[in-house]
């Protein structure tokens, strides 16, 4: 029984408080100040600023930077202000301070939640994104950490009331986080996943070559190399430095399409994902029914799948961290008002989505693209850099093209691992540029 009202108390009433459907949380911001969100260093993110006459008013410092990731209490929450609400409305004051507040009928100073993200790599990312719609996803493979999260259009906190109409209606989905929560096409970044896949099948991958003429057909279907590129004879590595879509459309035919599932759900398609905010499942839809021309876009990130940049840098930190995923996070640590750690996340893994012998060929593989592929403008550079560029079509307009990048900075000893997505973008060269931003003003 006591082990059922400690339960009950301590985790239960967390997600009763955090809950948005929860009509009592009113009751605990009377008796409580909300407490502040910060950095990893220290920089307020989030604070509620208390007038003379008792008056409070949430306050985000950065404005639009953190919109999505730290979210906002007004017309409801999101992002961090909504999953951790518990802790900010959690007062773990010394009890001589509550005891003070008690007799002068003041509220307690709430908790605070120190992040993981850095403002520098925030502004880096938000900066690079400039006026373009997408998203940037940067964290530390090695610890799960996620260090910037940029999703834009964007909108300012401190005014979601005066705009909400206007936000709520927007045509360009200005709330939706598409971190996390925007589906798309992955383009060639998904030719990770069939390489992957390839070399599972065959044991020869490594001997594998193929004469790329520029297009390959199946039936009434023809699928081109981007920009009308002849690559000539190719190696598995060199498919991927140079994103041959024939080469790719060519193994994507001879795979299995039930081990390829087998493996795609291994890298969480179709399944739940290590969750830091709300986020939309990724789906690969793929059967043993399917045509052969399906197949083949398949293999190329085209055809029915889906996915989300948050997802694609769950990916990208395996191949980084020895095949290993890390459980990502958002919240290093919880402190009251005087500093005092509350709670202290640790790095754990979450699950090995494949070897450290496939990690390490496809990371490999990865630094073909930068060294002589499709990213090759992250080559000599101060840091080393591997990735994996796509063009994703969502339209017949060529225009109107999704430009991704994934990749993995200081590629012997991963320190940073990035996915990129650019809305209605002409090519793969946009979100690689940003990518590099990044990167230099983490190494600069």
């Amino acid at each position: 029984m006591m082990g059922y009202i400690s339960y009950f108390n301590v985790v239960k009433s967390r997600d009763i408080i955090s809950s948005p459907y929860n009509k009592r949380q009113d009751s605990y911001a009377d008796r409580v100040i909300r407490g502040k969100i910060l950095d990893r260093n220290g920089n307020v993110l989030a604070q509620t600023n208390v007038a003379e006459d008792g008056t409070e008013t949430r306050e985000y410092p950065y404005n639009n930077i953190f919109a999505h990731v730290v979210g906002y209490t007004a017309q409801g929450k999101s992002g961090l202000e909504s999953v951790s609400n518990f802790e900010l409305l959690t007062s773990n004051a010394f009890f001589v301070d509550k005891l003070k507040n008690e007799f002068q009928d003041k509220k307690n100073q709430g908790d605070n939640v120190v992040t993981t993200l850095d403002t520098n790599l925030q502004e880096a990312a938000y900066d690079a994104l400039g006026s373009n719609k997408g998203a940037v996803v940067v964290m530390d493979p090695s610890t799960g950490k996620i260090l910037a999260m940029v999703s834009k259009p964007d909108f300012d906190p401190n005014t979601v009331s005066q705009n909400w109409n206007e936000l709520s209606t927007s045509e360009d989905s200005v709330l939706l986080n598409r971190a996390t929560q925007g589906q798309y096409a992955p383009g060639s970044t998904f030719k990770l996943v069939t390489t992957l896949e390839f070399m599972r099948e065959s044991a020869d991958f490594d001997s594998y070559s193929y004469n790329c003429t520029g297009s390959i057909e199946s039936g009434d279907v023809t699928i081109h190399c981007y920009g009308g590129h002849v690559h000539g004879q190719v190696t598995l590595r060199d498919s991927l430095a140079y994103s041959c879509n024939t080469s790719f459309s060519n193994i994507g035919r001879s795979l299995n399409a039930d081990t390829y599932k087998d493996t795609a759900q291994e890298l969480l398609f179709n399944k739940k994902l290590p969750s830091v905010l709300p986020y939309s499942k990724s789906q690969f839809t793929l059967t043993s029914s399917d045509t052969e021309a399906e197949r083949m876009m398949t293999a190329m990130g085209q055809g029915k799948t889906q996915v989300s940049p948050y997802h694609m840098a769950l990916i990208t930190s395996a191949i980084a961290n020895g095949g290993t995923l890390m459980k990502p996070y958002l919240v290093d640590s919880v402190t009251n008002n005087a500093g005092s750690v509350i709670e202290k996340t640790k790095p754990e893994k979450y699950k090995d989505l494949m070897t450290s012998k496939e990690a390490a060929q496809l990371k490999d593989y990865m630094t073909a693209v930068t060294d002589y592929g499709t990213a090759s403008v992250l080559g000599g550079q101060n840091y080393t850099a591997a990735g994996k560029t796509g063009t994703a079509e969502y339209s017949s307009d060529k225009e109107k093209d999704h430009s991704w990048f994934v990749g993995i900075a200081n590629v012997d000893n991963p320190e940073l691992v990035i996915s990129v997505i650019i809305e209605q973008a002409d090519g793969s060269a946009k979100a690689v540029n940003i990518a590099k931003k990044v990167f230099d003003a983490y190494y600069q």
